[in-house]
């Protein structure tokens, strides 16, 4: 008789469920955590917080300045550089990837959610201060050469070297979300120089600097928006100046962005980008033909090429005295850190919306477009605020008194000044909107592991701690607090930005599109050995 033997009973297990690709890590708990304390730092103490602000960031500035100046310039560098190589026709994506978006609403993204704002809030402030004191003396005040260098430093400040770092960002991002299908990440994108080290702590710890640097950045625009709003809606409406009313602009855009961010970039950012591009340009051509037309004209081929004959000498200009060196942390040192700090942001933006374009395409859209359209702003409005000033009509004095009132100022000398107003109000409002929308989800991205789908909760916590933020800082000390901010959490960045630089070369050195052909002789290729054939036979 056989005897049966049962089975052995195995323990029973349940099977572990695997984790979401998207489920916020020790990434978002830190940076939540940094963001808390400097929160409740600000309102215990926030004479205490300002102090600390000023005294490091006139540190920083007089030691470590120049490093804003030196790392925009290379980035500039890099991009012509990889545009007219071999190259250039690689894409963001597999070989067969073609773009998401039109051309049309690709560069409208770009230019709303991106730097939107700063062209109502210093497209008149700036050229208009320069023109009332030249930088760095270098002309005799409120002269036609004034008006000159005025659009010069402005040009300087928000063209190329704006736009190039944003532009390193977006294609090493780009480039390694999309061709090597890694995570939507800064961190993952420094392997070919820090290795295994962007795997463990050091990689979070990047990843951390980022999301940190991308909320100060974001919160100066947002502080620069209320102020705009409050003043226009002040001259519209009668409403008062302050910041009581800014706080509740604030609220009330933060709600907007958040539920604009949780509706996806498909509907709620490209529709509102579209919809401020569509204004913008109908305003700038109203002002440029309502206005001093041929002086605009003039102005901007003199400023144009002032710009490109001194373009190295002005990109590498550091301060002589220490009023020089007050002046550059108030302009220059700020815009550049600014785009430092908004550069892992609009980076994972723009790698988000360029998915199938060649890089050649990416360096044109991103580099070359958006800089022409800002020289034109730039020109049309603040030219115009400096003919009006030239002839009396007082916008130098609003700008010092001011410097959220000086585009109204200007409109204001124009026919339709309610209209104008009205419509700026609106373009600001959409700008804050869809800047603030952008960052809200790429905040969420960078600290889910890199998901491009963040959940919900998550969207909403980082809506409502931007618009926190940009509240307290505020509180501290106005546009100053803003700007030391946004300088002081971009300083990482310096290196971070060059690290991504030399990684991004290394990839395309090992792109599989070129890999195979690096070592080749040219008899070797099959092209090349038939036309070397096809002419030996004919000779």
């Amino acid at each position: 008789m056989v005897q049966q033997i049962d089975p052995p009973v195995l323990p029973r297990t349940t099977p572990k469920r695997p984790s979401s690709p998207n489920r916020p890590g020790a990434v978002l708990a830190v940076s939540v955590g940094l963001i808390a304390v400097f929160v409740l730092w600000a309102a215990v103490s926030p004479t205490s917080l300002g102090d600390t602000m000023t005294t490091t960031m006139n540190r920083v500035a007089g030691s470590m300045g120049w490093s804003y100046l030196v790392v925009p310039l290379l980035c500039i560098g890099l991009l012509v550089y990889l545009s007219l190589s071999r190259y250039g026709d690689i894409r963001l994506g597999s070989n067969t990837s073609r773009p998401e978006y039109s051309t049309r609403a690709w560069l409208a993204m770009i230019l709303s959610a991106v730097m939107g704002i700063g062209l109502i809030s210093y497209g008149v402030a700036e050229p208009v201060s320069h023109f009332l004191a030249p930088p760095h003396a270098l002309a005799e005040p409120e002269t036609m050469q004034a008006a000159v260098r005025a659009l010069q430093f402005s040009y300087f400040d928000w063209g190329p070297h704006a736009w190039a770092v944003f532009g390193v960002f977006g294609l090493a991002i780009g480039y390694s979300t999309h061709r090597k299908n890694r995570p939507g990440l800064v961190s993952p994108m420094l392997r070919p120089v820090l290795g295994r080290l962007v795997d463990g702590w050091f990689g979070k710890a990047i990843d951390v600097f980022a999301i940190i640097a991308t909320l100060f950045g974001t919160t100066t625009s947002l502080g620069l928006g209320a102020s705009q709003i409050n003043e226009g809606m002040s001259r519209v409406f009668g409403l008062p100046v302050g910041l009581p009313v800014q706080i509740v602009i604030i609220a009330v855009i933060t709600v907007l962005f958040t539920l604009s961010a949780l509706s996806g970039v498909h509907r709620g950012i490209r529709y509102i980008s579209e919809i401020t591009m569509g204004l913008s340009v109908v305003l700038a051509i109203y002002v440029f033909l309502a206005g001093p037309t041929s002086f605009v004209s003039n102005l901007f081929f003199r400023s144009v090429g002032q710009y490109a004959n001194e373009f190295f000498a002005t990109s590498l200009i550091t301060p002589s005295t220490a009023d020089d060196l007050q002046w550059m942390q108030w302009w220059t040192y700020f815009m550049m850190a600014w785009w430092l700090s908004w550069g892992a942001f609009v980076g994972v933006f723009l790698a988000k919306i360029s998915k199938g374009r060649t890089l050649r395409q990416f360096v044109a859209g991103v580099l070359g477009v958006p800089s022409l359209v800002f020289f034109a702003w730039f020109t049309i409005f603040g030219g115009t605020a400096i003919k009006m000033d030239m002839d009396g009509a007082g916008i130098g004095e609003a700008t010092t008194a001011n410097v959220n009132s000086a585009f109204f100022a200007m409109l204001e000398q124009l026919p339709l000044a309610q209209v104008t107003a009205v419509v700026t109000v609106v373009l600001v409002a959409l700008f804050f909107i869809s800047g603030a929308d952008a960052n809200t989800y790429v905040l969420s991205m960078l600290s889910s592991k890199g998901s491009l789908t963040p959940s919900r909760p998550v969207l909403t916590l980082w809506g409502v701690l931007t618009g926190t933020c940009a509240v307290l800082l505020l509180v501290v000390g106005g546009l100053a607090a803003l700007q030391q901010a946004a300088m002081l959490s971009a300083l990482p960045f310096t290196l971070i930005v060059a690290l991504l630089g030399i990684s991004l070369v290394k990839e395309m050195r090992q792109d599989p599109e070129f890999k195979l052909l690096r070592h080749a002789k040219l008899a070797e290729l099959p092209a090349a050995q038939g036309r070397a054939e096809r002419e030996e036979s004919g000779s």
